[in-house]
This record gives C-alpha cells, structure tokens and sequence, in this order.
C-alpha cells in the first residue's frame, strides 16, 4: 500500500505536470498554425480600449450577465474561488508577505473558499440536467464536473479538519515539506502524508488532481488559454 502512495504522491504528480505542460503547448501550437478564419471575428460597431474591453470580456463575463445572472453568480463565485485556491497552495510552498497584507493562515477565507467553490461545482453540474443544456452536454462535461468537485471535496476537507475540527495530525510544515521536496527534485514524504487519519484525504486528492491534469490538454477547458485572445479578436 505505501509503494502506491508513493506512486500517486510522486512519480505521477511528475508525469501529470508533464502531460499537462507539454500537452497545453502542444494545443496551443496546433490552433495558431491552423488555417486564418477567411472573415473577421471582430464585431461592430468598434469600442475603444481594446485590450481593457477584452479582459472586461474575459473576467467579468458580460454577456453571461445580461441574460442569465444566476449563472453569472456562480461564474464569478467560482474563478474568484479559484484565484484564491491557487493563492492558498503558493502559500504552502512559499511564505509570501505580498499576501499577508491581511494576515492568515493558507488558505484564505477559513474554509469558505472551498465550500463556496464545491457549491458552485455543484450548480454548474445539476444544470446539466435540465433542458436546453441537457441537449448541449456530452459525456465530457459531467467527467470534469464530478471531478473538479472531488477535488475540491478532498482538498476542503483537510482545510476543514484542521480548521473547523482541530484536527491537525497533517500540519501545515508537513504539506510545505512535502511541495518543497517536489519542486526541488528531491521527493521525501513526511510521515503524516501517508500514516495519519488525513493521508486517504491527502492522497485522494492529489490523485484526482493527477487525472485532471493528465485530461485537461484534451478537453473543452483548453478554452481557458484561449478566453483573452478571442476576446481581443472581437474587440479588433
């Protein structure tokens, strides 16, 4: 059993950042090669402030707002969410005073983050099974839903424990060990990782992790490279 925590907490962390890196760029290449579309996508009339107009678009999601602010809601929730999250694990591999201007402890908003994200998960997925958007969907979209939300699921539930339970047998130099020991090439895993009532958490998460990864550069969330540039086409 530790051989296979150790195959998900190392060499396939390694093989899924990889895959992912190497696959993304691949991706990336293959659209800006492809043939020009014969007309253009800008539409009119023309606005100024190009490039503030394209990241208005690619943030803040205007049209989404106009005619389905429920969905906006959400939308908003979750890539705020998600800005933080990644905030949260820089914080467990690097102490950094540029966000402590309001002192925490990794990660911000004290579960919150989390739950707010795995409820917005779970809107995104149950509207998936109404019409018109039942039609749209294929078998891809509910994959990465369900997994996105484990992901959130397990990784909240260690913040949860440690915040909400007192349960801390998995500390926060414990994680920052860990990443370090990552990053550095030099892979160690403290016992905690693998012995404690939070390693299953642990381990789970990183493993879905793993498999998102691994599937991102072939799938529909490639969009998210793509957001700003075809925003900036539009806005000419």
């Amino acid at each position: 059993m530790q051989t296979i925590f150790y195959i998900i907490l190392v060499p396939m962390v390694y093989l899924s950042v990889a895959v992912f890196a190497l696959g993304t760029l691949v991706r990336i290449i293959k659209i800006f090669k492809g043939p020009r579309h014969p007309t253009t996508l800008q539409i009119y009339p023309e606005k100024k402030a190009k490039w503030l107009g394209a990241l208005y678009d690619t943030f803040f999601f205007p049209t989404v707002r106009k005619h389905k602010p429920v969905l906006w809601v959400f939308l908003i929730l979750f890539h705020a969410g998600l800005i933080l999250l990644f905030i949260g694990h820089l914080e467990l591999i690097w102490d950094l005073s540029l966000f402590q201007i309001i002192p925490h402890e990794p990660f911000l908003g004290k579960g919150f983050v989390g739950l707010t994200l795995a409820v917005s998960l779970l809107f995104f997925l149950f509207r998936r099974f109404s019409s018109p958007v039942r039609e749209l969907s294929v078998p891809e979209d509910y994959y990465l839903l369900i997994l996105l939300f484990l992901i959130v699921l397990f990784g909240s539930q260690m913040d949860w424990a440690r915040r909400w339970y007192e349960y801390g047998e998995l500390s926060l130099e414990d994680y920052r060990d860990y990443f370090m020991s990552l990053m550095t090439f030099r892979p160690e895993l403290p016992y905690n990782a693998t012995f404690s009532g939070h390693s299953f958490m642990l381990i789970l998460h990183v493993f879905l992790a793993n498999l998102f990864l691994i599937f991102f550069p072939f799938s529909q969330s490639m969009h998210a490279f793509l957001s700003l540039p075809i925003n900036k086409l539009r806005r000419g």
